[in-house]
């Protein structure tokens, strides 16, 4: 009986295979832990201390509810180093690396002239991300909350940062947003220095309704991507775990109407990968958020190496799209539908992607179309239901032995 569960990962943050992996290569039943949202375990408080003003803290956990283990991602990546494909069990790169605090943890003052906090925090493009996608970042229905393209710049680790400072206020019907990422992968960083700006607000009476919009501008410099690397298809070897640097920027655009039981959303963000800042040579190496050392061409010594050139012969592009639609049914009953398309152009050295169409550097779509019903049956549960199929193709298939999956997913929630 253990086989059919084989996919299930208790370290990975996503914990099993909602979306379709390099890895996935037939149907299975699976443990189908934090589904709708991640679970936490954690501390928060508010403390004034004079008029309008007050100490606000909070501390958080991510954990898988079945092993109890603290979210690993790039952990459960470096689980799979050195087993063939059609071997591995769950894994995806994560900021969540193990830490006690691999939610959040941060402190700072509230005030009327807006909110400053400290130290480990969600990024903008993260928080815009679970404001504004229709599904709430939910790791069985959301390819950009499984994923962490589109909160962390282009690479996942950086959806969140350990050592930053946020700052945010509310001006009228408009806000403002800064984040500046300061120190570099000793302090438990995925990148040596980012930047973050965000203008919003809400437009009031629209229509009978009301429109959220933000647009936010990002700079990551040496950010960090774990993956396995190392073989062509139809080769089904055993991988070596690699951390790709690059210098990435973007510019998300979101936007939310919301008018009695029903609430619209769409969402866009364009990426550009560059050559780090700061590539490694031969021999060196580093830490990652997880602890695991990594080194630049250190595969016959720990099966480990450190890509510094992945975008030297041309920078990379990237489009993220999404839209979707929730529909409260009664105020206990929601149902929820969501669609989503990556694109990657074409970029590098050319290839000549009409006889090799899944080269990595190839353009590539990946598209997913996702459905649920939610139901809060008490105070602090809700029980849901639903679907989420995806499917890659041209370059974004590279290495992947199938291209579509499908995810039937049934869960319970419960919040305190």
């Amino acid at each position: 009986m253990a086989e059919p569960w084989r996919a299930f990962n208790g370290t990975s943050a996503v914990g099993e295979d909602y979306l379709i992996q390099k890895y996935s290569n037939r149907a299975l039943w699976g443990l189908a832990p934090n589904g709708l949202s991640q679970s936490n375990i954690g501390i928060k408080g508010k403390e004034p201390f004079a008029a309008g003003w007050a100490f606000i803290f909070d501390l958080q956990a991510g954990f898988d509810p079945y092993s109890l283990q603290l979210a690993n991602g790039p952990h459960s990546v470096a689980q799979n180093a050195g087993v063939p494909l059609i071997n591995q069990n769950s894994y995806a790169d994560s900021s969540r690396a193990g830490q006690f605090y691999n939610s959040v943890g941060y402190l700072g003052v509230s005030s009327p002239y807006g909110t400053l906090t400290v130290f480990r925090q969600n990024s903008l493009t993260l928080d815009a991300v679970f404001a504004y996608d229709p599904m709430g970042a939910s790791y069985a229905f959301s390819p950009i909350g499984f994923q962490g393209i589109t909160c962390g710049v282009g690479d996942t680790e950086d959806c969140r940062f350990s050592t930053s400072v946020k700052y945010h206020v509310d001006i009228g019907q408009f806000r403002v947003a800064a984040l500046w990422q300061f120190g570099g992968y000793s302090l438990n960083n995925a990148a040596t220095g980012s930047y973050q700006l965000q203008l919003g607000g809400d437009i009031a009476n629209l229509a009978g309704g009301t429109l959220s919009l933000d647009a936010i501008g990002s700079y990551v410099q040496n950010a960090v991507s774990i993956g396995l690397a190392g073989n062509t298809l139809p080769a089904v070897l055993p991988q070596v775990l690699t951390a790709t640097l690059s210098d990435d920027s973007s510019v998300m655009l979101v936007a939310k109407y919301s008018n009695g039981p029903v609430k619209l959303f769409a969402g866009y963000e364009y990426i550009r990968y560059a050559p780090p800042s700061n590539p490694y040579a031969a021999g060196t190496g580093f830490n990652d958020i997880s602890g695991d050392f990594v080194c630049a061409g250190c595969a016959a010594f720990n099966n480990t190496n450190i890509n510094s050139t992945a975008f030297n012969a041309g920078e990379k592009l990237f489009h993220v799209f999404w839209t979707g639609v929730k529909y409260a049914i009664t105020e206990n009953l929601d149902v929820i539908g969501a669609y989503y398309h990556y694109d990657q152009p074409a970029f590098g050295a050319p290839v000549n992607c009409a006889t090799a169409p899944t080269s990595a550097t190839c353009h590539g779509t990946f598209d997913a179309v996702s459905f649920v019903v939610d139901w809060q049956l008490a105070k602090k549960f809700d029980a849901y239901a639903g679907l989420m199929f995806s499917q890659v193709n041209g370059g974004l298939a590279n290495g992947y032995l199938n291209r579509n999956s499908i995810d039937p997913t049934v869960g319970l929630r419960f919040r305190f």
